[in-house]
């Protein structure tokens, strides 16, 4: 059974990779054996030298703003050349909050946290999906990153804005799975619950509050939910496509 979640030889693109949830799914692909390419608009918190490092793969950045084609296309360019047009794995990751209420909302609120998680995450997995093609890869994963905010209102955020477009990645999961069908690739989601990052650190009394919302009463370490991604991305999972995965400690059940 170990073999079956093994990555070894696989190349995987991690969006948002540069830290958080994105860091870590990275993490645990280069763990199981891929090698990965971060993209991301931020510098990684771990440089890629001790990434290559501490797993033994070849780890590469690429500055990349995914609302951007032109700078998707880009990377995905210099990924192919660096790679040797190898990709077999794609984890977009990248996303965007803002805390703002309904009534506040803004259309460049609005239009920036779509373009982000919706826009991007939708023209990232396309772009991927024409790699794998064109390489021929027998075991192409598109893993896109949605969010329990997919599933449930956010009590202790005003974040109606960024629940659509969670709300529209996950959507959009079956369809591109059934249209990559054809080609061998499965497509699949993954909804993290509430996770302590960088982000959310800087924030000890909402990470707090958190706890009461979920029902194993502790907020998940970015280690907690990387294996879903390395199971969604090996022959582990090899029948599943079109789900999603709520990795959340039980918030959206309690």
């Amino acid at each position: 059974m170990g073999d079956k979640f093994s990555l070894k030889g696989r190349v995987a693109v991690v969006t948002g990779g540069a830290r958080g949830c994105g860091m870590a799914f990275a993490q645990g692909l280069a763990e199981a054996g891929a090698s990965v390419a971060l993209l991301d608009m931020l510098d990684p918190v771990i440089s890629i030298s001790d990434l290559s490092a501490q797993y033994g793969v070849t780890f590469r950045y690429y500055k990349t703003d995914v609302t951007s084609l032109e700078s998707l296309r880009s990377s995905f360019d210099a990924i192919k050349t660096d790679f040797e047009g190898k990709l077999d794995i794609l984890c977009a990751t990248a996303g965007v909050n803002k805390n703002v209420h309904f009534l506040d909302t803004t259309e460049d609120d609005f239009n920036k946290l779509f373009d982000v998680n919706a826009r991007g995450v939708y023209f990232t997995a396309q772009l991927a999906a024409k790699a794998m093609i064109e390489n021929k890869t027998k075991v192409g994963s598109i893993i896109l990153v949605a969010s329990i905010a997919s599933h449930m209102a956010i009590r202790s955020q005003r974040s109606s804005a960024y629940c659509g477009t969670k709300g529209a990645v996950r959507a959009m999961v079956p369809g591109i799975a059934a249209e990559m069908n054809a080609f061998g690739i499965r497509v699949n989601s993954i909804s993290p619950g509430y996770v302590r990052t960088e982000m959310t650190a800087p924030f000890p009394d909402l990470i707090e509050s958190w706890k009461d919302e979920i029902m194993n009463g502790r907020v998940a370490e970015p280690d907690d939910i990387k294996g879903c991604a390395v199971f969604l991305a090996s022959d582990a999972s090899r029948y599943v496509t079109g789900a999603d995965y709520r990795v959340d400690g039980g918030v959206t059940m309690w």
